[in-house]
């Protein structure tokens, strides 16, 4: 730390200096102390957390693209499910760098992982395993290692949440002794009378109770608390470790609670404030919503179960075209239900919907029995109770740019999004609406330009 004494006070106040370089170095060790353990949450317990939620979308998506593998025997569908076992993988080897990870079960879970993979892709079984969808047998199998997956990575989760709090606990401690042991010494400091010893003191002690102070309303979820610390020593660079920590964690649990359980997918909130810093930056960004058409009667129809599945295809159809067609800045989102969103540039959204739209009308059959497909429609009550008519599912793709030289905002393009998106659902078969309006105020559909497929 930076104490600036005249040469002409250390002869005379020699003890205040002895006392003043003591507070000094158990500070100095105290904040190193500080800062392993942050760095520590940051690097170890928050990643971990993070690390977990990616193995079980992995996971959820394997089986989605396993099942259609054996459904369909589409090789590319295999291609999709091993890209996924190389992200799982990775993960594997990520985590096991981390200190202790031999208690949070990840050899087990690498074990189970290679029996999950072994169900979908032993070609040999392949006959066997198409008889055991049918029959159900298979699910069982799926399902009971996929249960005991889940489980695994939930305990892993816990114990990194358990160790975060445990760290912040310690933290806690360190700030306390610190903080008393100081405020001992500059006793000792003041009874001999040096004043400049009780500004130095007041400074570190306030400095190390708002860090204390910050440790515990940080430990209990309130990150977005302000640190007021503007010191120019090791203090600062705490402070700024420490806030650094609390807006990784706060970025982890927001997203955690927004995605969507289902898919896995960011939901409103993210999409909203990612729409947002697109706009912000005067980029040429392209806003896409879709929404499948006759989702609530196949629902009502075949029940939640396979709807589920419905939308969990929709979402793997949605993150394959943006991998194929589109960049790692592109953001998907789910936005609940059977709505989705992509944030996309004006350059690549055409050929990424049009991708899901082929993908989508060419798998969607699958979900129906064969009574229903060949009749092309089923028999289903809406929402008055009255029984009709409904054609198979198809998808609605509503896009707005913001390449037409006026300044727009999210809420327009979602009023904007949503008008098309109307105009989409009320014309019969799988739809790509685009604005070509200048972000008028009205919609118009003569105004619009219309894809069908």
């Amino acid at each position: 730390m930076r104490f600036r004494i005249e040469h002409k006070m250390i002869l005379g106040y020699l003890p205040i200096i002895l006392i003043i370089l003591v507070i000094a170095f158990f500070s100095y060790r105290s904040l190193n102390e500080l800062s392993a353990i942050s760095r520590s949450i940051i690097q170890e317990d928050a990643f971990l957390i993070q690390a977990v939620d990616q193995m079980e979308e992995s996971i959820l998506a394997q089986e989605s693209y396993g099942r259609r593998y054996l459904i369909l025997d589409n090789r590319q569908m295999l291609d999709l499910f091993w890209r996924r076992d190389q992200e799982f993988s990775e993960l594997v080897e990520r985590v096991r760098t981390l200190p202790r990870c031999d208690e949070i079960f990840i050899e087990k879970l690498v074990s189970l992982h290679d029996d999950f993979t072994l169900l979908f892709t032993n070609d040999a079984d392949l006959a066997e395993k198409q008889a055991q969808l049918k029959t159900g047998e298979f699910d069982k199998l799926v399902s009971r290692k996929f249960d005991q997956m889940i489980t695994i990575l939930q305990q892993m989760k816990l114990f990194g949440k358990q160790n975060q709090y445990v760290k912040m606990e310690k933290a806690n401690t360190i700030g306390i002794r610190s903080f008393r042991f100081t405020v001992l010494l500059s006793g000792l400091a003041i009874i001999f009378g040096f004043g400049s010893v009780s500004i130095i003191t007041r400074s570190i002690s306030r400095s190390i109770s708002e860090l204390k102070y910050a440790t515990e309303v940080i430990s209990e979820g309130k990150y977005d608390y302000r640190l007021n610390i503007h010191t120019r020593d090791e203090m600062s660079d705490l402070a700024a470790s420490l806030r650094l920590m609390a807006m990784r964690l706060s970025r982890l649990e927001k997203k955690s609670l927004d995605s969507s359980p289902l898919t896995r997918m960011p939901g409103g909130l993210a999409i909203e404030t990612v729409l947002t810093d697109r706009l912000e930056k005067d980029g040429n960004v392209a806003f896409c919503m879709l929404d499948l058409d006759n989702f609530k009667s196949y629902n009502d129809r075949y029940g939640y179960a396979k709807g589920n599945e419905v939308i969990r295809s929709t979402a793997a159809i949605i993150q394959s075209a943006v991998a194929e067609h589109g960049t790692e800045e592109d953001f998907i989102g789910h936005i609940g239900g059977d709505d989705f969103a992509i944030i996309t540039d004006t350059a690549r959204y055409d050929a990424i919907c049009k991708t899901i739209i082929k993908q989508f009308d060419e798998s969607i059959v699958d979900f129906y029995n064969g009574a229903d497909r060949e009749r092309g429609y089923i028999v289903a009550k809406n929402r008055q109770g009255h029984q009709m008519t409904f054609p198979l599912m198809t998808i609605s793709i509503a896009v707005v740019t913001n390449d037409r030289g006026k300044k727009v905002n999210q809420i327009e393009i979602g009023e904007i999004a949503s008008e098309l998106k109307a105009y989409a659902k009320s014309t019969p078969g799988s739809t790509l609406v685009t604005d070509r309006r200048g972000h008028a105020p009205k919609f118009k559909a003569d105004h619009a330009a219309a894809t069908k497929t």
